[in-house]
């Protein structure tokens, strides 16, 4: 199985969204952008960092991705 892309923005909204996902016992990979870019020394986009999740665990995580978005 591969993985799904199950949020983009903020970092803040990131480690929100990631943090309740893990409470369900799904586990989360986080891709931040905008870390990798000052490491490299230059700028990114407010749209930067990404949340994914393993597919086969979207039907235990969707309810809780359903409920983040409803609430921002």
């Amino acid at each position: 199985m591969g993985l799904m892309k199950i949020f983009s923005g903020s970092e803040i909204l990131a480690q929100a969204l990631q943090a309740k996902i893990e409470a369900v016992g799904v586990s989360t990979i986080v891709k931040n952008n905008i870390q990798s870019a000052k490491l490299a020394g230059f700028g990114t986009a407010d749209q930067a960092v990404e949340v994914f999740i393993q597919e086969i665990d979207f039907g235990k995580a969707n309810p809780v991705i359903e409920e983040f978005r409803m609430s921002i």
